[in-house]
């Protein structure tokens, strides 16, 4: 039976720190607050951080001095990381969302998978604070969860052919908002403004782990408004 939290290592100089084999709310907020802490406490050999769902990478200096393995017993001994406080710093961020029409053709599809009428769907999507739990598979997207369990819906069995920048899709009790334009088997709930890669700005990211997010409902004529804003119309407020 594998005990939890595994450390593995990962090339020669990286170390990865899992807490569980599948996601779990308790499993993504043990994975920031361990990466959280390891960057608060400084350690020298450690040049990078990053998390997954379920895990914390850190890649150190194989040539430096020091017990790094050591360092991590003995800060995972420190508390219950399942139930640590989230990082400081996050922010809850609103980003407008056109539900359905011709721009998100798979909400119905969606809906009926999940069990919901049209509207009862937009009232899950739009008013559950979903918190981002990654990001993965391209520059600045985030996956965030977890919906209610109704949305507890497999991917498409056939790819999407494209979806467009600040696509909002749906499955397994998730959300993927989309940085690219690409194929996904993942359906297509809303549409977005937001850039979320601005690879000019001095944070090229705009969300980050840890982060929570509604999607309020817009109309396409708001959405089109938005489109000149970076931002797509987000608004951000820190979380305490």
């Amino acid at each position: 039976m594998t005990v939890w939290p595994r450390i593995r290592p990962a090339g020669l100089d990286g170390l990865l720190i899992s807490f569980a084999d599948s996601l779990s709310e308790p499993a993504n907020r043990a994975a920031l607050a361990l990466r959280a802490a390891i960057d608060a406490a400084g350690w020298p050999e450690v040049q990078e951080t990053s998390t997954s769902l379920v895990s914390t990478y850190l890649r150190f200096d194989p040539l430096a001095p020091g017990d790094v393995q050591g360092r991590l017993h003995t800060l995972l001994d420190t508390q219950d990381w399942y139930a640590a406080p989230l990082p400081e710093g996050r922010r809850l961020w609103r980003i407008p969302t056109l539900y359905g029409t011709g721009q998100a053709p798979q909400l119905d599809e969606a809906a009926r998978e999940a069990g919901l009428t049209r509207d009862q769907a937009i009232t899950d999507l739009s008013e559950t604070r979903v918190r981002v739990q990654t990001i993965g598979f391209a520059p600045g997207q985030p996956y965030l969860g977890a919906l209610p369990e109704a949305w507890d819906i497999p991917r498409q069995t056939a790819l999407t052919d494209s979806v467009p920048i600040g696509a909002l899709t749906v499955a397994i009790r998730q959300l993927v908002l989309f940085s690219v334009t690409t194929p996904t088997g993942w359906r297509h709930v809303g549409q977005t403004a937001i850039r979320l890669f601005q690879p000019d700005s001095e944070t090229p990211f705009l969300l980050r782990p840890g982060d929570e997010v509604l999607f309020p409902p817009t109309t396409a004529a708001e959405l089109d408004n938005m489109r000149a804003d970076p931002q797509g119309g987000a608004t951000a407020e820190a979380l305490t």
